[in-house]
C-alpha cells in the first residue's frame, strides 16, 4: 500500500476550479438515453423487488481492468437497458497521477468525487427507474481510491466532501462484483493499449484489488453479487454472459457467490 505523506498546504486551494463540477448545469457524457423533464427524487433507498427480475438499476464494479465496462455493454445490451459509464478520461490530472501518485493523488480524486457525483446527480433527476440502467461504477467506491492513496490531512478534507455528497444519490437494487488474479488484470490492462496506463504499477494494482475485496466484505447497503472473472470470457462468451444475468436479476438478498 502506497505510504502516505502529507503535502503541500495549497492543497484547498485545487478545489475551486473543481468544485465547479458539482455545480454547473450542462449534462455529462456517459449517460445513454438521456430523458428530457427530469423528475427530482429526494430517496437513495433502493427499490423494493416486488419480483426476482425486479432490479431497475444495476452497477458493475471491481478493480480496473477486470472488465467492468465490457460487461455493463453486454447486460445493457440484453435488458435493452440505459449505460452510464464513468468518464475517467475527463480527469485532468489522471496521467500525471499515474507518474507521481504521491503528487497528484489528491487533485486527481477530488476531482472523480465531483465529476462522479455530478453524473450520478444527474441521473437521479431522471425518470431513472422507468427503463432499466446499468452502469460500471458505484459512487461510494470512491472512497477505496481515496483511502488508499490520501495522507491523512487529505482523507480528512475528502471525507467532508464525500459524506456530504453521498446521501442526496440513488442507491443501486444490486451490484456485481468482479474479482480476478493480479495477472488476469495485468493482462487485460495491456490488452486495451490506454497509454497512459502503460508499465502500470504492479504493487499498486495489487493493494488496490485488496482494497476492493476488503471494501467489499464489510459491504452491505444492497444485494451484491461476487464473481471470479479469472476464466470468464465477457466479450465473446455469450452463453455465459447470459448465466451471469440470470444469477444477478434472480438475486434480490445478500451476497451471492458465483463461479461461472
Amino acid at each position: 500500500m502506497c505510504t502516505k505523506l502529507a503535502r503541500t498546504p495549497g492543497m484547498q486551494a485545487t478545489l475551486s476550479p473543481m468544485l465547479s463540477l458539482a455545480t454547473r448545469e450542462p449534462s455529462l457524457p456517459g449517460i445513454s438515453s438521456p430523458t428530457t423533464d427530469p423528475a427530482p427524487t429526494s430517496s437513495r433507498a433502493p427499490l423494493a423487488h416486488s419480483t426476482q427480475s425486479a432490479a431497475r438499476y444495476i452497477v458493475v464494479e471491481g478493480p480496473i481492468g477486470v472488465g467492468k465496462t465490457t460487461l455493463t455493454r453486454a447486460l445493457a445490451q440484453r435488458l435493452e437497458a440505459r449505460e452510464v459509464f464513468e468518464v475517467f478520461e475527463e480527469n485532468p490530472f489522471l496521467s500525471s497521477f499515474y507518474q507521481d501518485r504521491e503528487r497528484y493523488a489528491f487533485q486527481t480524486q477530488s476531482f472523480f468525487l465531483l465529476s462522479r457525483f455530478r453524473q450520478q446527480l444527474e441521473l437521479s433527476q431522471q425518470e431513472l427507474f422507468q427503463r432499466r440502467t446499468v452502469s460500471d461504477y458505484l459512487f461510494a467506491k470512491d472512497r477505496i481510491f481515496a483511502a488508499l492513496t490520501l495522507s491523512d490531512t487529505e482523507l480528512a478534507l475528502y471525507d467532508r466532501m464525500f459524506d456530504a455528497l453521498s446521501p442526496r444519490l440513488p442507491r443501486p437494487d444490486v451490484v456485481v462484483y468482479l474479482r480476478a488474479d493480479l495477472d488476469v488484470l495485468l493482462s487485460r490492462i495491456a490488452a486495451r493499449g490506454r497509454s497512459y496506463e502503460a508499465d502500470f504499477d504492479r504493487g499498486y494494482l495489487l493493494s488496490l484489488a485488496r482494497a476492493y475485496d476488503d471494501f467489499f466484505a464489510r459491504y452491505e447497503d444492497t444485494p451484491v453479487v461476487v464473481v471470479d472473472s479469472n476464466a470468464l470470457n465477457l466479450r465473446d462468451d455469450s452463453d455465459a454472459v447470459q448465466a451471469l444475468l440470470d444469477a444477478v436479476l434472480g438475486h434480490g438478498r445478500g451476497r451471492l457467490q458465483y463461479t461461472p
